[in-house]
C-alpha cells in the first residue's frame, strides 16, 4: 500500500507545486523542481537499499533531493559521500478515507474556495480582509493530495487549520475522490491525526550537498 500512496503523493505534489510531471526511473520517480535550494527530487516508492543506492548514485547536481518512506536515521547508512539526511525536512506520509463533515466557518472569518491550474484552494481571511489560513489540493481521480496547509502565526489555535482541512475533504468528495493523501511535518501530523488521518510511513529527506 505504501508504494501506491507514495506514487500518488508525488504526482499530486507535482501538480500542487506546478512542476513537470514525475518521470519514471528504475528506482522510482524524479520531479524537476528547478529551484536553487531544490533542483529536483527523487521520490522512492520502496524503502530498500538497492533503490536508495541507485538513486543516489545517479545524482551529480548539488541540491538534488531524495525522499524515501523510511526513518531518516536508517537511510543515512546507504548514502554515498556528499549526501546528508536533513532531519528538519523529514515528515510523515499520511492518508485517510474521506468523509463529508460540513464544517462551519470560524467566527470572525470569511472563507473562499477557488479553483485553477488543476488545484482547489481554500482561503480564510480575518475581519480586516487579511490572510489567516489556507490550503490547496490536487484531485487525481479517486484520490486527492492535500498540500501547503498553513495558518498565520497570530491566527493559530482557533480551529482554522481544522476548517481548511475539512473543507478540502468535502470538496474532494464532491469531485469524486474518496482517499486523501499528504506529506506532513511533525506539527501538521498532530492536527491531521485529530481529523482521523493515519501515518503510513515516515518520510526521510536526503539532500546532495557535496
Amino acid at each position: 500500500m505504501v508504494p501506491d500512496l507514495v506514487r500518488i503523493w508525488a504526482s499530486g505534489w507535482a501538480v500542487s507545486r506546478r512542476t513537470p510531471r514525475p518521470v519514471e526511473h528504475p528506482w522510482g520517480l524524479y520531479i524537476e523542481v528547478g529551484k536553487p535550494d531544490q533542483v529536483g527530487r527523487h521520490v522512492l516508492p520502496h524503502a530498500d537499499e538497492p533503490s536508495v543506492r541507485r538513486a543516489a548514485a545517479a545524482v551529480t547536481v548539488p541540491h538534488t533531493w531524495l525522499k524515501v518512506p523510511m526513518e531518516p536515521v536508517d537511510v543515512g547508512h546507504w548514502l554515498p559521500q556528499g549526501w546528508v539526511v536533513d532531519k528538519d525536512e523529514a515528515g510523515h506520509l499520511m492518508a485517510v478515507d474521506l468523509q463529508v463533515t460540513d464544517p462551519v466557518v470560524p467566527q470572525g472569518y470569511t472563507a473562499a474556495v477557488e479553483t485553477g491550474d488543476g488545484l482547489i484552494h481554500v482561503r480564510l481571511r480575518d475581519a480586516a480582509g487579511d490572510p489567516a489560513a489556507d490550503g490547496q489540493m490536487a484531485v487525481l481521480g479517486r484520490a486527492t493530495v492535500i498540500d501547503r496547509v498553513t495558518t498565520e502565526e497570530r491566527h493559530r489555535r482557533r480551529g482554522l487549520g481544522n476548517f481548511v482541512m475539512r473543507t478540502l475533504a468535502d470538496r474532494a468528495v464532491a469531485e469524486g475522490a474518496d482517499l486523501g493523501i499528504l506529506g506532513a511535518t511533525d506539527e501538521g501530523r498532530a492536527l491531521y491525526e485529530t481529523l482521523g488521518w493515519k501515518v503510513h510511513a515516515p518520510l526521510a529527506a536526503c539532500i546532495y550537498r557535496p
